[in-house]
């Protein structure tokens, strides 16, 4: 996307400052991490990125091996000891409440700067953060808009409730009287989607209004579409474990719904200017950020090279770690061949290998962000979410593997090897042991 050029460079804002106006030192907060450098303790050079739900609960249920994976990867103290970031797409709470959430089921303790939701990396586009945005979800959506820098906000109740003949197809709640729209509300400008919503005919139909009017939306639909107001959307996952036997809707089926009637209406594709959360590589990136963060704050000088993230998910969790490993990969190749060019002397045509998106103003993410320690992302999945261990992975399938078996998002390019895990375990704890295997760490404090 043209967009997320500008999207990894804005990230810069966040990760080089060390201070947050609103809560103070980045990271120093962490209690889990701890402040006092442990000289003389075994330093990891690995870090851990896990996923929640299918991974460590199903729905409210804590997975039994989610504790007893735990308490290996803290000390007596409640110490972690290694990195670890918890990279969820989920995204209707603030990161306290999911901190205190996790705490609680994993019975360790979990700060708010170790957990990264599928909203946390807006608060970098702050090119929006001044407009009236549409705000569509569940949970406290307001204030999680607010939270992540946003200042002019509105809510799909508050679409409603000024334009309550758009609403229209629960019969039970439509007006017994045509009203007239209120003037007080702000013009929308820029349309966030943070997840899936409760009522998906109200959010559908007020989202498309809003899109096929310019914001408009005491007008008709406009009759030329040539584009529509910013779209950014969060949490891609077409389908999520929770309690049931079978994996439940994600915000991705909602994305799909929204995508098949714009167009439908239009005979055009729906644009977005950002899709943030996972499988995106800015999440990965950003989460190996957090994991040398936490690192420095340990006192650790030993460089974290080595990640690993934990999964139920093929299209989300492997797909995402895999092309984040990808691009690690591709680094590492190109910085080999700048050292072979500069050994060799001028004249060189500079190294090929990495992949830049275009940027109108010559900036690649690669030259803005901190530059990642880690030179691999390993991806482990387990079989107590939404993989099937009874089901094969795609690259299994008889015959050519064709976008029909590939539920991840339709921006994201199918690529069979992306959708293939480095490792397959049974649950959390099983994944634990094996990383401890693969790094020769014993995990005693």
């Amino acid at each position: 996307m043209r967009s997320l050029a500008w999207f990894h460079r804005s990230a810069n804002v966040l990760v080089n400052r060390r201070v947050d106006q609103g809560t103070g030192t980045l990271l120093t907060r962490c209690g889990v991490c701890g402040t006092t450098p442990m000289t003389g303790k075994v330093q990891p050079g690995f870090g851990l990125l896990f996923d929640i739900d299918g991974v460590l609960v199903r729905g409210k249920t804590p997975i039994p091996a989610a504790r007893r994976a735990f308490q290996r990867l803290v000390d007596s103290s409640g110490n972690f000891l290694v990195p670890t970031v918890f990279v969820t797409n989920a995204g209707n709470c603030l990161r306290q409440k999911k901190a205190d959430q996790l705490s609680h089921i994993l019975e360790v303790s979990i700060s708010p700067e170790q957990v990264m939701l599928s909203h946390s990396p807006l608060r970098m586009l702050e090119q929006y953060h001044d407009k009236c945005v549409l705000v569509s979800g569940q949970g406290p959506v307001m204030d999680i808009a607010k939270n992540v820098g946003f200042q002019k906000v509105v809510s799909i109740d508050m679409l409603r409730e000024h334009f309550p003949l758009l609403d229209m197809v629960d019969h039970n709640r439509r007006p017994k009287l045509p009203t007239s729209s209120l003037v007080n509300i702000p013009k929308v400008e820029a349309v966030i989607l943070f997840g899936e919503p409760i009522r998906w005919e109200t959010n559908l139909q007020l989202i498309i209004d809003v899109l096929l009017t310019n914001g408009n939306l005491g007008s008709a639909y406009e009759t030329h579409h040539s584009a529509h107001l910013p779209l950014l959307a969060c949490n891609m996952d077409l389908m999520w474990m929770a309690e049931a036997q079978s994996p439940r809707f994600g915000h991705g089926t909602f994305l799909v719904c929204l995508e098949s009637i714009y167009r439908k209406l239009t005979g055009q594709e729906l644009k977005y200017e950002a899709l943030v959360g996972k499988p995106s590589e800015l999440t990965y990136h950003f989460a190996e950020y957090l994991v040398r963060e936490q690192a420095a704050l340990r006192g650790w000088t030993r460089p974290v090279t080595s990640l690993y993230a934990i999964g139920d998910n093929l299209m989300t969790d492997i797909y995402g770690a895999n092309l984040y490993n990808r691009y690690l990969g591709q680094r590492v190749r190109a910085s080999g061949k700048m050292v072979a060019q500069a050994a060799a002397g001028p004249g060189m045509s500079p190294p090929a290998g990495l992949e830049q998106d275009s940027d109108p103003e010559g900036c690649s993410w690669e030259s803005q962000l901190s530059s990642p320690s880690a030179t691999s992302c390993r991806s482990v999945l387990v079989c107590t979410g939404v993989y099937n261990p009874r089901s094969p992975l795609p690259s299994d399938q008889p015959g050519p593997v064709t976008e029909t078996v590939f539920h991840g998002h339709r921006d994201f390019r199918f690529d069979p090897a992306l959708v293939e895990p480095d490792h397959i375990v049974e649950d959390v704890e099983a994944a634990v042991e094996l990383i401890f295997e693969q790094e020769k760490f014993s995990g005693s404090p």
